[in-house]
């Protein structure tokens, strides 16, 4: 295992990392819950995981190690959370922070752009004529699939 954990904005620099592929967790840092979604080892497709709540950041640690045992995660994407000119605020700041905190679990992570991701999401499941009280239950975990979907289509195909 290397001392250092990659965490890193880089496409190429996390796809290096991860040389013989593997499933990928996605993670929507919000302020009361995490949305998770994972995707399998040949990085097609992701599908919404479980919805977290937001607790110290020990609790949630444990939780996402425990995640990333049961699917045999091999790294993390984690939603950043850019300005729409692209420059980062206090949210961006943030989620830099709880990737470094995660970064005890030894996995690399890939800080992913994240905008436009919860409305993808939104306008998904209002596609699938969802109510709004289960809209409410699922957005961020469908909102962490768009993420990694958008980071594993990058990954896997080439996209900037």
């Amino acid at each position: 295992m290397a001392t250092e954990t990659l965490i890193t904005a880089d496409k190429g620099e996390f796809r290096a990392a991860l040389p013989e592929g593997g499933a990928l967790m996605g993670l929507d840092l919000g302020t009361k819950t995490i949305g998770t979604a994972f995707c399998d080892a040949g990085w097609r497709f992701a599908s919404p995981g479980k919805t977290l709540p937001r607790a110290k950041f020990g609790a949630d640690r444990q939780k996402l190690a425990g995640l990333v045992r049961e699917r045999s995660v091999a790294g993390i994407v984690i939603g950043l959370p850019l300005n729409m000119d692209g420059s980062e605020g206090p949210r961006a700041q943030a989620s830099r922070a709880y990737a470094r905190n995660l970064s005890a679990l030894g996995l690399p992570i890939l800080l992913w752009d994240e905008r436009w991701s919860t409305a993808g999401a939104e306008r998904d499941l209002i596609g699938q004529d969802m109510s709004r009280a289960k809209r409410a239950e699922r957005i961020d975990s469908a909102a962490a699939a768009v993420i990694l979907q958008g980071a594993i289509d990058a990954l896997a195909g080439g996209v900037v």
